[in-house]
């Protein structure tokens, strides 16, 4: 079957490798879409510490069950599914503790980072995924919808813990997939504003189609002004953080309204560290939240949001190549030119 192999920092090569075998408890899925992911493309431009190359990488994807293994009962042949790229082991002590998405296994079979991914036309499903994240998808789902399940479960989770309310101010900071989608569910909470920050133009104009009520760009003008002018001058009720950056997490804190939340979405690398006001933390009782992953129950929220079809989900997908491409594919998300690209096989 044709593959994207990941062999290293900026090599990428598709190339012929065997088909994957279903084994007990696993799935075999024919890849109609996968979708890319900043993740992936920070891992072509830097690498990853969970992935040990080659290995075929990609994690977003919806298709068709193939082959389904000894003991699946759950789909079968010619089911339209979709599915997320890890789940919980459920035997860890933070399983036990039902923080399912802090579990201490998870990196033994994440797809596309510890097992071969899905920028193939094939896709083996681990068997704890078949279990607890593998969904069939309605026939009037798109596969190319279905397959943000795994991101959107990540954003649906952030938010459950924020908990956005109706009436409140929410600002994101960042536009791209995973901060538009964080606009998406802060509309669906009936907010009373939503502000977006970036310091692309083309994102923040593309985000205010999607129905932001503030655009503001970072490099030309100062956001803690604006978001001011924008509060009525005590800061935003929620911020987002959907950069993963230190200069922005710095920056998120300094948004927030007394008594305001944070969350601290975006992910920046292992071992930076940032300097905060403990006077805003201590006396102004601003909340810092961080939210990673999801649990299984996300995921099922995730899926039914998506089933549902309120929100404008496929408007993400800018445009759509052949993985043959994947490596242009990958210089046109670096220069921030595509929110996400479909790849078909």
């Amino acid at each position: 079957m044709k593959a994207a192999v990941y062999y290293g920092v900026r090599d990428v090569r598709v190339q012929d490798v065997d088909k994957p075998i279903a084994g007990p408890g696993e799935v075999v899925v024919r890849n109609v879409v996968a979708l890319t992911c900043g993740t992936d493309l920070k891992m072509y431009l830097r690498g990853h510490p969970y992935v040990k190359p080659p290995i075929i990488i990609g994690h977003e994807f919806s298709g068709i069950v193939e082959e389904v293994g000894e003991d699946v009962t759950s789909v079968k042949v010619g089911d339209r599914v979709a599915s997320t790229n890890s789940a919980p082991c459920g035997q860890c002590v933070y399983c036990k503790l039902g923080r399912f998405n802090l579990c201490e296994n998870l990196s033994e079979s994440i797809i596309g980072f510890s097992v071969n991914g899905a920028y193939a036309e094939y896709v083996n499903i681990p068997s704890r995924i078949v279990k607890h994240n593998l969904y069939r998808i309605p026939d009037n789902l798109e596969h190319e919808v279905a397959a943000l399940l795994e991101p959107f479960s990540c954003v649906v989770r952030g938010h459950r813990i924020v908990q956005a309310d109706a009436g409140e101010i929410v600002t994101i900071i960042g536009a791209g997939p995973i901060g538009l989608m964080h606009l998406m569910l802060a509309k669906r909470s009936n907010t009373e504003k939503t502000i977006i920050i970036d310091v692309s133009w083309d994102r923040l104009k593309f985000a205010e189609k999607l129905g932001a009520d503030v655009i503001i760009n970072a490099n030309e003008e100062d956001p803690l002004e604006r978001i001011k002018g924008e509060t009525n001058g005590i800061g935003s009720d929620i911020v987002i953080e959907a950069v993963g950056k230190t200069d922005t997490w710095e920056n998120a804190v300094k948004l927030a309204r007394k008594g305001g939340r944070v969350l601290l979405f975006g992910g920046p690398p292992r071992g930076t560290t940032i300097m905060l006001d403990t006077y805003r933390i201590h006396y102004e009782e601003v909340r810092i939240l961080g939210s990673f992953h999801f649990t299984p129950e996300d995921v099922l929220r995730a899926f039914k949001i998506i089933r549902s079809g309120k929100l404008p989900l496929k408007n993400l997908i800018t445009s759509r190549s052949k993985i043959d491409n994947i490596v242009d594919v990958f210089e046109r998300l670096k220069e921030g030119k595509e929110v996400k690209v479909a790849l078909f096989f």
